[in-house]
Formats: structure tokens, sequence, C-alpha cells
């Protein structure tokens, strides 16, 4: 091992002069990568070893194969990462106990540097199969007895990193798998023992006793493990509720040189806990959090602009045509361009741009807020979701407007306008995605922040009926959902009358046709709505479908607040009970 303070790394040297010749497009994202290698290079506190990676990538040419057992070619990214992961070390002073001595000496130490690696790049860039490489190499060369695990959001999608070791074990193509492989899992003698084998535990070697194993992505399943070797897929792409990656840098820490690789693709779920780390990692490229310890490769579009763009497509994808073809890109960007529907899907998985929420039930257009109005006393429908008062309280009013002529015939506009509550508790338990995302609420007036763990539906009742009066709305009719709502209920109609509300009892039964209606209204930009709040249900709305195709909302996703939707619902259906009145 030669080590150097000094050197410009083997990989990263070839992959800088290409982007500086401009044979690579690079995003924001990855230059700020660049600059903090470039920052290793200039700082005499970290050494890089010239030759750590070649046994890297002569074990994965010579012994790994494909899923499919083919030959195995490592790509110019996968070195690069590697070198980025394995080819930096340190030198740290600990106070280690000598048992010759029996006293605490001081001893020089040599660490790896980096111990996590942040890869998000879009689907069809192989991450899996970089996961499979690093598993496998450490199973096979590291000498010590390492317990090594592999997460997924589900088993079989976790599996997959796996399927290449076990295919390239089967071929045993390598001199070392060839020997590794000789003999039976079953024989008594070590010697007709096979070494290396694809058992119900995960894969075994052996000669260590070292062991790749399946945990499901769950902190209960993951805390406290002291695993050296960790790989955690779609962490960010998928509605992952836990920190799984801290829980298992705790357990890792009790290990010496410890790795975790977490690679994902964009999702199209916001402000969750992926969204969280990943602004972590913003402000580490952007050197507010100075970590050396991370390396982290972000590739992404700069902007929506590019995907028009093919010759920006490997800011998103740097292994296109190696690994998926351009022709794939090509047919999802027509696809997106004739079927709206799939665009949030197709521009977070294959150009890496994060969109403004999940589009389950409302399509991405029809959650774009409109222009503000003011709708001042209008004449105007209330629908109310009290269901969650321990938590969140919501209201939104419905006003239906003058039917205007348009080139496609006569429409009917219907504002929106939405006020919410939640205890003050709530909020600050919010971990800081989520929090800044209320923040905007709270900045934009629509939600209100109330004292206490909490809420106390008579001071709700008060602060709306002053914002009532305020606006000088006048509500026609309040459409509630009368589980949980008998004190507000109560209230209301003691001093605006039993008369002024009507019962909208929630399920498919009656939820069916509004829904359908509102998906119309907003398909047609008929819904006139101004605020983040409201933008933020829709694009959290999903349904669910029973077999006679009626649906109603699903409130499982109760962390991804949709209950605006489901209060305009409310609202809607008790203007359509009562629409005479508005005439």
């Amino acid at each position: 091992m030669v080590l150097s303070n000094t050197a410009t790394p083997r990989e990263y040297g070839r992959f800088r002069e290409q982007v500086l010749n401009g044979e690579i497009p690079v995003n924001e994202e990855i230059a700020m990568e660049m600059a903090r290698i470039d920052y290793l290079i200039e700082s005499p506190d970290y050494w890089y070893d010239e030759a750590a990676i070649d046994g890297f990538i002569q074990f994965c040419e010579e012994e790994m194969t494909l899923k499919d057992g083919g030959d195995l070619n490592l790509l110019p990214t996968f070195r690069l990462w590697a070198e980025s992961a394995f080819a930096w070390y340190y030198f740290v002073n600990e106070r280690r106990y000598n048992p010759e001595t029996k006293t605490m000496e001081y001893v020089t130490i040599k660490k790896r540097l980096v111990n996590k690696q942040y890869l998000i790049v879009a689907r069809g860039a192989a991450k899996t199969m970089y996961a499979a490489l690093i598993q496998a190499y450490f199973l096979v060369i590291d000498t010590s007895t390492t317990h090594q695990v592999v997460v997924g959001p589900t088993m079989d999608q976790a599996d997959e990193t796996l399927k290449p070791i076990r295919a390239a074990i089967s071929r045993a193509k390598g001199v070392i798998f060839k020997w590794m492989t000789q003999g039976s899992v079953m024989a008594n003698d070590r010697y007709k023992k096979v070494k290396l084998a694809s058992t119900k535990k995960g894969i075994q070697n052996f000669i260590t006793q070292s062991l790749i194993e399946i945990r499901p992505m769950n902190v209960d399943k993951l805390q406290g493990l002291g695993t050296k070797i960790n790989t955690v897929d779609e962490w960010l792409s998928g509605d992952v509720k836990e920190d799984v990656i801290g829980a298992l840098e705790q357990g890792a820490n009790k290990v010496h040189d410890w790795f975790i690789l977490a690679t994902s693709s964009e999702g199209t779920t916001r402000d969750g806990v992926g969204d969280t780390i990943k602004m972590e990692l913003l402000d580490i490229l952007k050197g507010i959090y100075f970590n050396p310890h991370v390396s982290i490769w972000h590739y992404k579009l700069d902007s929506e602009q590019e995907i028009a763009d093919p010759r920006m497509w490997p800011k998103a994808n740097p292994n296109l045509g190696a690994t998926i073809s351009y022709t794939d890109y090509e047919k999802d960007v027509m696809r997106m361009e004739h079927s709206p529907a799939t665009a949030n899907d197709i521009k977070a998985k294959r150009f890496g741009i994060p969109v403004a929420g999940l589009s389950y039930f409302f399509h991405y257009e029809d959650t774009i807020p409109h222009d503000y109005r003011d709708f001042s006393g209008y004449p105007c429908t209330l629908g109310a979701d009290l269901s969650q008062g321990d938590d969140f309280c919501a209201f939104t009013f419905l006003f239906p407007l003058e039917e205007v002529m348009t080139s496609e015939g006569p429409k009917t506009y219907y504002g929106v306008k939405t006020r919410s509550y939640v205890s003050e508790t709530k909020v600050r338990k919010l971990h800081k995605a989520m929090y800044n995302k209320y923040q905007t609420f709270i900045d934009e007036g629509s939600l209100i922040i109330m004292p206490g763990p909490v809420l106390n539906m008579m001071e709700v009742y008060r602060d709306l009926d002053n914002h009532i009066i305020e606006k000088q709305y006048t509500v026609v009719m309040l459409g509630f959902d009368p589980y949980n709502a008998e004190d507000f209920i109560g209230k209301w109609e003691s001093e605006y009358g039993p008369q002024s509300t009507t019962v909208v009892r929630q399920g498919v039964r009656t939820e069916s046709v509004p829904l359908g209606e509102l998906n119309n209204l907003a398909s047609e930009r008929l819904l006139l709505f101004d605020e983040l709040l409201m933008q933020f249900a829709m694009g959290n709305s999903i349904t669910v479908e029973d077999n006679n195709g009626n649906r109603k909302l699903s409130k499982r996703r109760n962390h991804e607040k949709i209950d605006n939707v489901a209060a305009l619902m409310d609202a809607w259906v008790a203007y359509r009970r009562y629409q005479e009145a508005f005439k």
C-alpha cells in the first residue's frame, strides 16, 4: 500500500478530465462533490492509496458475473464510486488499553475515511449491481468475520442485491470461486465442506463464518446489529417512515472500518425521512456542514427544461448507453407527453427531478395552485374534517361562482379556501423536512398552531368563527362527518341553528360519486385554489377502490395530510344538497 497526501485519485482524475473537456455533463450536486474531492487532494490531513481499489476491480471482473451469469466489465462509474469510498485514509491518535503494561496508551490508528456513501441515481443505472459487488467483495476478501445486511423496502426487493452473487457462485468462473464452491454444504469434513454458498440464512463464507443476510426496512430489526457492511436500497424513492440508515450506523459504530452504502432513485413521496436526509447531504455538499466521512453522488437534471435535451440526460444517469439505452429514455419522454398522469413518476425515476407530492387521485397538473383570489363577502359551503381532533383539524370553504361563457361553452368555477389547525406539540415532534413544509402553510396563513398537546375544539371554533366574520363569508351550509365532531358541531348548531349543518358520513357509499365529480372539476381546472396546503393535500390523496368500482379516500398514510380534501368533499356534498340556496 502506497499512501500519498498529494496525488490525484486515478479514476477521479480521468473523470474530472472528461468533465473539464465537456465530454461528460454534470449537475450542480456532482460539481460540488468534485470540489469536496479536490479539497481532500489538497489537504495534508487525508491520504490516498493509489492501489486501494485494484483488488476490488480485479475481484469483480474475474470472479463476479451479471445477474444472468454473463461476464462483468466494471463500469467507469463503479470504479469512480468505489475509489471515492475505499481509497481515502486518515490517521488518529487514540487511547488504547495495553494488556502487557496494563495501562492506557496513545497509539496511531489508520482508518478508512469514508463510512457512508449515498448514491442517488436514476432508475436503470445498475445501482443494485454495484451494491452486490460491494457485498460480495467484503464477504470473500475480508479475513475477519463480518456480519453484512441488505435492506430494501420489501424483502423481495432486497433479495435483488443477492441475485448477482448467487449467479457468480453458481458459475464459479474465477479461481477463488472455483475453489470456494467445491464440496458440499452438508459435509462434516471441513476439507470436503463447501466454503461459499447460498443458504437459507443468506450467503455464507464458511471459512470466516461471515454472512450476508436480508433484513426488513424496520428500525426495530436493524438497531444494535453491529454489522460491518450494509447496503440500503430505495431509501428515498419509497414511502419510508423510519431512518433505517441512522439505525444501522448506531450499531455499525461498534465495528472498525464499517461501511454503509445507501442507493436510491428520486421518489415521488415528499417531505419524509428521505427528504430530511437529502437536506443534510445538501448541507454537506455546500460546505455548511463539514463531514468528509460521507461520499455523495447525487445525479439529476438541473431543471425540467433539460428533459428536452438528450445531451443532458447523463446528468441523471451516468450509465446511460451502458446499462440502459437512450431509446428507453425517449420512450418515457414520449409517454410523459401523451400521458400526463405518468409525468411525476418519470420525472423522478428517470431524471431525478423531485416532484411536489404524489398524484395518486389527482394528476400533478391538477394540483398546481391558481393565482390568488379573494372571496371575501361570498356565500359558501363549509366542509369540516374533525376525525383527527387530537392531531389535525381541517376546514375547507367552497365558493360557487357565477357561470361564465368560454370558447368551450358555459363553465362554473368554484373558489376554494382552507383553514386548518394543529397542536403545538404535534408540530414540535415533526422531522425537519415535514416541519419546513408545515412552516410554509403557517406563513401563508392556512395552518394555525394551537397551544398544548391536544386541540381544544372550543378554541378552534372561536378562531374559525372570527375568521369567517373577518372575511365576511356567508356559510350557507356546513357538511361534516359525525365521528369525533360532537363538541364542535354542538357549538355551531347552538349559534347558527341545527338547519345549518348536514351530515356527510365517510365511506364508499357517500364518497365515490362526489370524489369523481371533484376529480373532473380539478382536471378541468374549475377548482380555484391558491394555497399550498390545498396543493399538498391534493397531491397526497389516494383512494381505495372496492370490487364494484366504488372509491373512498384512504387515510392510512395519516402522516401525509389529506384532511382538507376530505373537508372539500364534505363541502361539495353540502353544496350539491342545497344547490338551490345559491340560485
